[in-house]
C-alpha cells in the first residue's frame, strides 16, 4: 500500500470527467488499498480517484453515522445516483484537494447509489445524513465538479480570493 499525491484546485485532472472502470482485477485492489490509505493519512471521509490524479469513475468513503455509531466504509466502482430526494439539506463541506476551505452546500437529503465494488459485485447504497453527502460530493468529483461549483458565483468568487491567498502564502 502507499499514500498517493492528493492534486490541488487548479489540477486539470479535477476537472476531468473520470472514465468507467472496466478492469476488476488486483491492481484496481490495490489501487482502493491505496486509495483508503491516502485518505486516512489525509484525515478525509471521502477521495475520489480524480483527486490523486487518474480520471477514473472510483471513490472510496469512510463515513461515521450522524449518531455516532458504526462507520460506512465503501469502495465504488462506477456509482451512479439512482434516486434522489425532493428534500433538500444544507451544511458546510470542504474538500481535501481544497484545503482549509469551507462553504455551505445545499443537496439532496437523501440519495440511492448504484456501483461495483472492486471485485465487480453490484452493491446498492441507500443514505441520508452525513453519508448521503459525502457519496454526492465524491460522486461530483467524478463528474469533474466540485464543492465550489455548488454555490453562488459570490460565494465562489469569495473562497477563489480565499484559496489564492493561502496558495501565495504558502509560496512566500
Amino acid at each position: 500500500m502507499a499514500i498517493r499525491q492528493i492534486r490541488y484546485l487548479g489540477d486539470e485532472v479535477l476537472r476531468v470527467p473520470g472514465e468507467v472502470v472496466s478492469e476488476f482485477d488486483d491492481d484496481l485492489r490495490a489501487l482502493v488499498k491505496d486509495m483508503f490509505e491516502t485518505m486516512y493519512h489525509a484525515e478525509g471521509i471521502g477521495l475520489a480517484a480524480p483527486q490523486i490524479g487518474l480520471s477514473l469513475r472510483l471513490c472510496v468513503l469512510d463515513v461515521q453515522d450522524d449518531d455516532g455509531s458504526d462507520a460506512d466504509r465503501l469502495a465504488l466502482v462506477n456509482p451512479e445516483v439512482v434516486r434522489a430526494s425532493r428534500e433538500t439539506d444544507k451544511s458546510t463541506e470542504g474538500c481535501l484537494s481544497i484545503p482549509g476551505l469551507e462553504e455551505f452546500v445545499t443537496r439532496p437529503a437523501t440519495v440511492t447509489i448504484r456501483a461495483t465494488d472492486p471485485n465487480g459485485e453490484p452493491i446498492e447504497v441507500e443514505a441520508d445524513g452525513m453519508l448521503a453527502r459525502a457519496l454526492q460530493h465524491e460522486l461530483d468529483h467524478l463528474d469533474g465538479v466540485l464543492f465550489i461549483d455548488r454555490v453562488s458565483p459570490l460565494k465562489r468568487r469569495m473562497l477563489l480570493k480565499k484559496w489564492k491567498k493561502s496558495q501565495e502564502e504558502d509560496r512566500g
